[in-house]
Order: structure tokens, then C-alpha cells, then sequence
């Protein structure tokens, strides 16, 4: 009995919650070239972006931005904002886990501005915190300050202790 690729993504899924994240690779390779073939690009485009995750969390940070690379065109092309977010925000940890940070800075710049076009501030605020994190990593802290500070402004319920680091942030200004 063959799986159609929707079956075969949901065991890539239930692989990767299992944290056996090779085999998730394989399952959604297998499941975009399913997709593929029945013509649904944008669901091989997911599945691609899937991949990249699994990648990243198996430590292979190259093969991670492969998988992502040019997905985001895809979901561009079909004006769907947040997915094409979501693939540059693949892209950008694959780059930070080449140590090309800033590259990845560029690219979760580049999320943010689109998850914010596509009004997902949670999201937004979550890639520009990632930003931050590499500049506070590289030594850019007062840059650093001034992202996390923004990251913080477009989070729609910031938790308790977001609101003290936001008070604290204001004094490096």
C-alpha cells in the first residue's frame, strides 16, 4: 500500500515529537516529493521548511539552509505571508548554526518585517529576540538592547518578566 504524502507528513510529524529527527527528514523529503508530484507546491514547500527544522535539530546546519533556500519564493508567490516568515526564520537558523551570523541577523530581520506585515506579532517578536540574541552573542550589545527592546514593544502580552527587562532596557538608550 503506497502513503499518500499527507499520511506520510504526519508520521514525519509524530517522528520529529519523538525527537528521532533523521528519520523526520526523511519522512518529509519523502512527503515534498509526494507533493511535488501531485503538483501542490506549496505543500512541498512546507515540507521542505520542515526538513530544515529537523536538520537543524540533527546538527546539520547546512543541509538545514538547502532544504529551506528558496522556499520562501514559494510562499511569496502565493502571497502567503506568514509561511514565507516562516521560511526566511528557517533560513536565519540555519545561518546561525553556520556561524554566519550576520547573515542570519539580515534574515530574521527580514522575518520579522514580513511576520509583521502578516500581523503575527508573537511571532515578530520572537525572530527579532533571536536578532538580538546573535548581537548580544557577537558583542553588538547596545544594538542588541535596542532589538530586544523592540521585540518587546510588539509582543501583544508580554509575560512579567518582560515588562522588568523592557523598564531596564529604557536606561541604555
Amino acid at each position: 500500500m503506497t502513503l499518500e504524502p499527507a499520511q506520510i507528513a504526519d508520521q514525519g510529524k509524530q517522528a520529529f515529537e519523538g525527537k528521532n529527527f533523521i528519520e523526520a527528514t526523511e519522512l518529509f523529503r519523502k512527503a515534498a516529493e509526494g507533493f511535488t508530484a501531485n503538483g501542490s507546491a506549496l505543500m512541498a514547500a512546507e515540507m521542505m521548511n520542515n526538513m530544515s527544522v529537523a536538520l537543524l535539530q540533527a546538527g546539520k546546519a547546512q543541509e538545514a539552509l538547502n532544504a529551506a533556500l528558496g522556499t520562501d519564493q514559494i510562499f511569496a508567490d502565493a502571497k502567503d505571508i506568514k509561511r514565507q516568515g516562516m521560511a526566511v526564520g528557517n533560513q536565519a537558523a540555519a545561518l546561525e548554526g553556520l556561524n554566519r551570523y550576520d547573515e542570519a541577523i539580515a534574515a530574521f530581520e527580514r522575518s520579522a518585517e514580513l511576520f509583521a506585515q502578516a500581523g503575527e506579532g508573537d511571532l515578530r517578536s520572537m525572530v527579532m529576540k533571536s536578532a538580538a540574541a546573535i548581537k548580544l552573542k557577537t558583542g553588538k550589545i547596545t544594538d542588541s538592547a535596542f532589538k530586544m527592546m523592540g521585540s518587546l514593544d510588539v509582543k501583544e502580552n508580554p509575560s512579567f518578566f518582560e515588562r522588568i527587562l523592557k523598564f531596564f532596557l529604557r536606561f541604555i538608550k
